[in-house]
């Protein structure tokens, strides 16, 4: 096992990675730009060292830093959480020729799950169904006619490489088409380096539902359930949980097989999680992608099997083995996650920045924060707005949202605008109690993103917040963040044992 480990990461995840290490007896190395000097994974970790920047270029995607900052550190390994560089292949060839380990899949096998088109033939050699597609696009070809007229529109541009949203456009008409390859080529370009797009078969109706697997140096490897994933915006998941109200047991256990038969295909190890479209009306599932990374949304799976999914990367990359077979795994309850953004849901989404004057999470059994912000923190535009996650379990599906709701209306935050009156119009609305919704969810209840009286803070309360915070804490800003002002751990707000 390690002895030092470095997370390069920031925010929840930084913090999430860092106490999994702390409880395993590992010794933790922070890395942070300037922005960030007074953030909690700062504070947590035994080390910390400056990536003497602002940007995400100069700081945390500057794998030249890291690895420096690594050896320096005399760590022996480095988590990269996700985004940044969590799944970039040069980032871990270049570890591993450094003699670091790199707590993931090896640089060829990320390469290949990154690119989307031989992804997709990696699944298909694996007897896994995909979702139709064209040949790549070249400027000036006229060969995705084919494609054009066997599936004709909406259709789907997307980006060979990334993720996120990026490079990705919808397209209902033939006048649309080319505008929209062109676009979202450049857009792929500059956020992956890579301008390479196809088309794609698009399912107005269909659920985003995804599989956590874990595979070992040894080749076994298992599925630890599902997570649906349907509530987007901008193609971004919002809310997430587990088990899915849209598989029954024959589905479940035909898209699990699936998604192990793929990462054994792929020669995968570590974690990683294997992407599904299903079509509601046929029951036709397609795979989209590999993420070879840990999810955001990892904490719903590791309430419902009692596991902890980073402790298993950090074993599988110090060469351990699984001690669990498929047989092993048996799901409990229901949960569900809210990701807390700091954004205007009434306003397109728009990111929203300011000093934390009130942070103040809710708390009780059967809720989870995964946070990496605190009271008094600034909001700065530099990075990805998701302040924290809030995770709620319950015996059943209702219980789970039940418990949300009372958890959401008790979370006042006063400094920035977040999604939170967005994320309570969301799970009470009846399509979702149904559980009978699908990723037009957001877009189709426009009700959902209608300004209301809940919708932001009046200006009068964010006065008295202001004067609260001068009065009794005139110091703060720019001091490091102590102690009792860390977020909760995964498991320290649960009123039940969730470590293995």
């Amino acid at each position: 096992m390690f002895s030092k480990v470095l997370v390069a990461n920031r925010g929840e995840i930084a913090v999430r990675v860092l106490q999994t290490l702390q409880a395993m007896g590992i010794a933790t190395v922070a890395v942070y730009s300037d922005p960030d000097k007074n953030a909690p994974h700062v504070t947590l970790a035994d080390q910390a060292y400056s990536l003497n920047g602002v940007s995400a270029e100069e700081t945390y995607l500057d794998s030249k830093k890291l690895i420096a900052l690594a050896k320096e550190s005399g760590a022996e390994a480095i988590h990269p959480g996700y985004g940044f560089l969590s799944e970039n292949p040069s980032f871990c060839a270049d570890c591993t020729a450094a003699g670091l380990v790199f707590i993931g899949p090896n640089s060829d096998t990320i390469s290949l799950l990154g690119d989307k088109i031989r992804s997709k033939e990696t699944a298909i050699r694996a007897g896994v169904p995909v979702v139709p597609s064209s040949p790549l696009w070249e400027p000036g070809e006229t060969h995705h006619q084919g494609f054009l007229s066997q599936w004709g529109f909406p259709l789907l541009v997307k980006a060979t490489a990334g993720g996120g949203g990026r490079g990705m456009r919808l397209v209902e008409r033939e006048a649309e088409l080319l505008p929209a390859l062109e676009s979202a080529s450049r857009e792929a370009a500059s956020a992956f380096g890579d301008g390479r797009v196809f088309l794609e078969r698009f399912f107005p109706a269909a659920r985003h539902v995804e599989f956590q697997v874990l595979a070992d140096a040894s080749g076994n490897t298992i599925h630890l359930m599902e997570r649906e994933c349907s509530v987007q915006r901008r193609y971004q998941k919002v809310i997430e949980e587990t088990p899915s109200p849209a598989l029954d047991r024959k589905l479940r256990e035909s898209m699990g097989e699936s998604a192990v038969a793929l990462a054994k295909s792929a020669g995968y190890t570590n974690a990683g999680t294997v992407e599904f479209l299903v079509d509601p009306t046929t029951g036709q599932y397609y795979f989209l992608e590999m993420n070879a990374r840990i999810q955001v949304e990892h904490p719903i799976t590791e309430e419902t099997l009692r596991m902890d999914l980073v402790q298993w990367q950090v074993r599988i990359a110090a060469g351990g083995n699984l001690t669990l077979s498929q047989n092993d795994i048996r799901s409990s309850g229901h949960a569900l996650e809210c990701r807390i953004y700091a954004e205007d849901a009434y306003d397109n989404f728009a990111p929203s920045t300011g000093t934390l004057l009130s942070w103040q999470p809710p708390h009780g059994m059967g809720l989870r924060l995964d946070s990496g912000v605190s009271q008094g923190q600034e909001v700065t535009p530099y990075y990805d707005s998701m302040l924290a996650k809030l995770v709620s379990w319950g015996a059943d599906r209702q219980a789970s949202i039940n418990r949300m709701s009372k958890a959401l209306e008790n979370f006042p935050v006063v400094g920035v605008t977040t999604n939170i009156p967005f994320l309570m119009r969301a799970i009470h609305h009846p399509a979702f109690t149904s559980g009978n919704y699908d990723t037009r969810f957001v877009a189709m209840y426009g009700e959902l993103t209608a300004p209301g009286d809940n919708g932001r803070i009046d200006a009068a309360a964010m006065e008295l917040a202001e004067d609260f915070w001068q009065a009794s804490v005139p110091k703060r800003a720019g001091t490091r963040t102590t102690g009792q002002d860390r977020p909760q751990g995964p498991w320290e707000s649960l009123g039940r044992a969730s470590f293995p």
